[in-house]
């Protein structure tokens, strides 16, 4: 896999996002704003309701902003043997029941799903707790993650 293709996937779902997200910001503002939204009574909240949903898509529009910048300034290393799992990396995980799980370690960006050839690759944040399980890690070892109630068991299959 080639985690400079991954890297441009994710900077083009990010620009899709940030474009939606402004968008919707956009159409709260002019709800917000429209004359035939002025409260007419303390009931009438119709334009409050719609300044917050405009704000809250501001933030995640800057949010995005800032998630693209990390992600265009971001430089995967290769992966190194002797320091282990590292942000950047790309890993093969597989359960108990023989299930491979691909991540890349990116550094914001958590959640997203990306396509490699037939491959589908999860993003996790260095701050997510599977990640926070495996920095450091070696092909071969064991990784241990506890969810809520739920135990997952992972070996490291392959590190790239």
């Amino acid at each position: 896999m080639d985690k400079f293709l991954l890297q441009q996937q994710m900077l083009e779902q990010l620009a899709a996002d940030l474009l939606q997200a402004e968008q919707a910001a956009r159409v709260a503002h002019e709800t917000a704003t429209h004359e035939e939204n002025i409260a007419e009574n303390k009931y009438d909240t119709l334009g409050l309701e719609a300044s917050y949903l405009a704000t809250g898509q501001a933030r995640r529009a800057e949010a995005i902003r800032q998630a693209m910048a990390d992600w265009r300034q971001f430089r995967p290393r290769d992966y190194d043997p002797a320091l282990g799992i590292q942000i950047g990396a790309l890993v093969c995980l597989v359960d108990a029941d023989d299930r491979e799980q691909h991540l890349f370690l990116g550094p914001n960006g958590g959640g997203m799903k990306l396509q490699s050839g037939a491959q589908c690759v999860q993003v996790i944040s260095g701050d997510a707790p599977l990640a926070q399980a495996i920095l450091g890690k070696f092909e071969g070892d064991e990784v241990t993650v506890q969810v809520g109630r739920v135990r997952q068991q992972f070996e490291v299959l392959r590190v790239d």
